[in-house]
């Protein structure tokens, strides 16, 4: 799926909400969420598939983007997707930090890194790798277990980031039963890990 990314004055959002970080390192912070339109990595067990269509979701111009977060008190602003990355989001991030915003970006990593960030939350999925040059930039990796193989997986990728990237395992949301006592006993025996729940959908918001 080509998307034109040279148009940075509007971008397809599929919504926006302000609501607890349910994941990973920023886990229960109050945080405003832009989920931009546009996905090529196709992952069958996501949660979000009406994102993958960019056409779907409205043109914003970055200016209302900016506008409606600035009505929450939280100064966190997180990206995804989708996968955010497909869009240039150079400006976006320069007019969100003008305005005093953290940027955060929760991405697979497939596309070439723009925008500037305070946090790169890399989710590296198995259906589109990660560009080599976005490991090192990331400041937590996040990788989702669905079978034993995927250990193997986060253990390649864990292997190119920096020394202080935060390293999380999270279970797959329908897998959790079973996959969530294979993380706890791999993370006893490789303590670098953390765990990652998707607490969100614990406690029922968005």
């Amino acid at each position: 799926m080509a998307l034109n990314i040279t148009n940075t004055t509007t971008l397809p959002v599929m919504e926006a909400f302000y609501t607890l970080q349910g994941e990973g390192f920023h886990q229960g912070k109050a945080a405003y969420f832009i989920r931009l339109g546009g996905c090529d990595v196709g992952c069958f067990w996501c949660d979000v598939k009406d994102s993958w269509d960019a056409s779907k979701h409205p043109q914003k111009s970055i200016e209302e983007i900016i506008s409606a977060a600035k009505e929450f008190p939280a100064k966190l602003i997180v990206i995804t997707g989708g996968e955010p990355l497909m869009h240039q989001l150079n400006e976006l991030t320069a007019q969100l930090k003008a305005e005093g915003f953290q940027t955060n970006i929760e991405t697979s990593g497939s596309h070439a890194l723009s925008g500037n960030w305070d946090w790169i939350c890399l989710s590296p999925k198995k259906f589109k790798a990660p560009l080599p040059q976005i490991l090192p930039l990331a400041n937590e990796l996040k990788v989702v277990v669905y079978n034993k193989s995927d250990f193997t997986w986060a253990e390649e990728h864990a292997a190119n980031v920096s020394a202080s990237c935060k390293l999380y395992l999270q279970p797959e949301w329908d897998k959790r039963h079973e996959v969530t006592p294979l993380i706890i006993d791999y993370i006893k025996a490789n303590p670098q890990w953390e765990l990652s729940l998707q607490i969100h959908k614990y406690i029922d918001v968005p």
